[in-house]
């Protein structure tokens, strides 16, 4: 009853104590790659042996080649209700055949070592970019990303190339066949690909770089959002806003809206509080503690002018603006913030009001 054929895998006939096997030899695989992995670097650990990115990379590739012998034992425990079938004929065995292409488990095999393979040369060119430019002086990580992100590319261009290779497909054909197909999906999908080519050009350019603080307005609005770049993808980019929320958005919003660079350029930028006291305040005064309150502050810039502007006669007040230089900061609310405390605190110490909206209303001679 157990021996009975189930269904099958290539030429091998599976009955239920096959699948038995193999549950236990793929159960025993993922025990054991932990297993490894643990005594591994507690061995490490031991030895005082600090686990840099090269190392790490090697541990995990020397604890994850248990289950390629886990899967070489699994096609092997199938002979035991299958005597006469080879390893040979399992690879030969055609999982798909027509006319000019054909698909057997040894191509299966040849594509999974070539995207496997692919894997490993990115990331060991990634520890080698990343070496090279964290033992350079002007260390810039957002250079380092852009050349792991190209690099990265091209070996995955190259893998799925030598796929066609492997599997005898004429690419010419391919294309010259399917050229009609193209022109309807470039048409149907021209904004992915107008985000796949503003990504091209954002990582080529590097104007905008990971870790750069950008403030990203629509052609037209004067405000916008600020935020932090976390991931340049081929067609979207990943920012997280001051809230702490991350956001997917189109590579073509950094192209083509307006992006204020806040990590370009000059550090300091000019940053303006806007204060209102009430009419028959005394404005030195006013105007000498604004001052204090900013130059008390540790991250404004003590070289640069502190500036104090009557802006307006308003309806309810004396509009004062309070003008300091910063570094342009992710944390320049929170700076503002404290700034606007410490004016309180002194306003309320030197009797300042500052007033609320008030309306009179006349009623023939009284006033109501």
């Amino acid at each position: 009853m157990f021996s009975a054929t189930i269904f099958n895998i290539g030429p091998y006939q599976i009955c239920f104590w096959n699948i038995i096997l193999l549950s236990i030899i793929f159960l025993i695989a993922v025990i054991s790659r932990r297993v490894i992995h643990r005594l591994l670097k507690r061995y490490l650990k031991n030895a005082n042996i600090i686990l840099e990115g090269r190392r790490v990379t090697w541990l995990k590739l020397f604890s994850q080649s248990v289950y390629l012998l886990a899967l070489y034992i699994g096609i092997l425990s199938l002979k035991f209700n299958n005597p006469y079938v080879t390893f040979s004929d399992f690879l030969n065995f055609n999982i798909l055949k027509f006319t000019k292409f054909k698909l057997n488990f040894y191509h299966c095999l040849i594509l999974i070592s070539i995207f496997y393979g692919a894997k490993i040369m990115s990331n060991v060119v990634k520890l080698y970019i990343s070496r090279k430019y964290r033992e350079n002086s002007q260390y810039d990580r957002g250079s380092e990303y852009v050349y792991n992100q190209i690099a990265k590319y091209i070996i995955y261009i190259f893998s799925i190339l030598m796929s066609f290779q492997v599997l005898e497909i004429d690419l010419t054909i391919l294309l010259t066949g399917s050229a009609a197909l193209l022109v309807g999906l470039g048409l149907g999908l021209q904004d992915v690909f107008k985000d796949m080519i503003a990504g091209i050009v954002l990582l080529f350019e590097g104007n905008v770089k990971v870790g750069d603080i950008v403030e990203i307005s629509s052609t037209g609005k004067s405000s916008g959002i600020i935020a932090k770049i976390l991931r340049i993808n081929v067609r979207t980019t990943q920012i997280e806003t001051r809230e702490g929320n991350v956001i997917i958005i189109p590579n073509t919003r950094l192209t083509q809206d307006n992006v204020e660079n806040w990590s370009h350029g000059s550090e300091l930028s000019r940053f303006t509080i806007l204060v209102t006291v009430n009419y028959g305040s005394n404005s030195e005064l006013v105007t000498r503690l604004l001052k204090q309150a900013a130059l008390a502050h540790p991250k404004v810039k003590k070289n640069q002018p502190v500036l104090v502007r009557l802006s307006n006669f308003s309806d309810n007040g004396l509009e004062m603006e309070l003008i300091f230089w910063a570094d342009q900061s992710w944390d320049i609310n929170n700076y503002k913030s404290e700034i606007r405390m410490e004016i309180d605190r002194l306003f309320r110490e030197y009797k300042i009001t500052i007033p609320y909206p008030q309306r009179v209303i006349h009623q023939g001679n009284n006033i109501i």
